[in-house]
């Protein structure tokens, strides 16, 4: 009965000591971990207000503001134990290795997480533009951290991962407001090639959906086997750029035709040997 009375009263003797020793350092811990939340608060502001000046994607906004508040939510825990006692080596090499695992374990999709980073920082291209990337070419309908959906002219959607995208060459078609068109129309070796000419620039002036600036042009390409080619070199919006192509194509016949200007038949000659 001694024995107890004695452990009972060296239990609440060291409960005591360890009050008086850890209770200021508890206590202190408690109010840097209200203050520091308070600071974490303040500090999420400052930057979400900083993002809406570069004016960043929603998406990438809030990615960035989350990652500020976990770092330095884990730094100030982190301080929080150190202050009360609690040895926090191992506990950052146990993090440190759990991060390494996750990191390897997931590398591809990492990188593409990168890679819509950097897109979204950049901002090569933005929603709505047409790009040539990948070997595709297409509008872009969304733009996230791990992928980049594009519409191709066919309306087919093609997802197009963000890490070979950001490294990779970009053709952004969009940027400039304006696209040349590249047709090549072939005249006959007897037909007038100012007139054709003429004829050409005529159709080009009067299409409404043909720029004015830069002003379009026609020009002698090449000499070919049957004909005469012409580059012919309207210039429209992106949004007009097909209507542009088929128009001018079709019409170009038709004024060639009017005009009496042939446009020859691919003509093959052929040479027999005498036996």
């Amino acid at each position: 009965m001694e024995d107890l009375q004695q452990t009972i009263s060296k239990g609440i003797e060291a409960l005591v000591t360890n009050t008086i020793e850890y209770a200021p350092k508890i206590l202190l811990a408690i109010v840097v971990l209200v203050i520091g939340n308070a600071v974490i608060k303040r500090v999420n502001k400052l930057i979400s207000k900083a993002l809406d000046g570069r004016k960043l994607d929603e998406g990438l906004k809030r990615f960035l503001i989350n990652i500020a508040t976990v770092l330095l939510r884990a730094a100030l825990i982190i301080a929080v134990l150190q202050m009360v006692g609690v040895e926090t080596t191992s506990l950052l090499a146990i993090l440190g290795a759990a991060g390494l695992a996750v990191g390897l374990a997931l590398q591809g999709s990492l990188s593409n997480f990168a890679g819509g980073v950097m897109i979204l920082l950049f901002k090569p291209f933005k929603i709505g533009d047409l790009i040539t990337a990948q070997g595709h070419t297409g509008h872009v309908r969304d733009i996230n951290l791990f992928v980049t959906t594009l519409e191709t002219p066919e309306s087919k959607t093609v997802i197009v991962p963000n890490a070979p995208l950001s490294n990779g060459d970009i053709t952004n078609l969009t940027s400039l407001g304006k696209l040349r068109v590249d047709l090549v129309v072939g005249i006959s070796y007897d037909a007038d090639i100012k007139q054709a000419r003429e004829v050409l620039m005529k159709v080009m002036e009067e299409d409404p959906k043909v720029m004015d600036n830069p002003a379009p042009s026609v020009n002698v390409l090449e000499l070919a086997d049957s004909s005469v080619n012409l580059a012919v070199r309207p210039y429209a919006t992106p949004a007009d750029y097909w209507d542009v192509y088929f128009g001018i194509t079709e019409k170009a016949k038709i004024a060639l035709d009017a005009a009496q200007i042939e446009i020859p038949y691919p003509q093959v000659v052929h040479h027999q040997a005498n036996s």
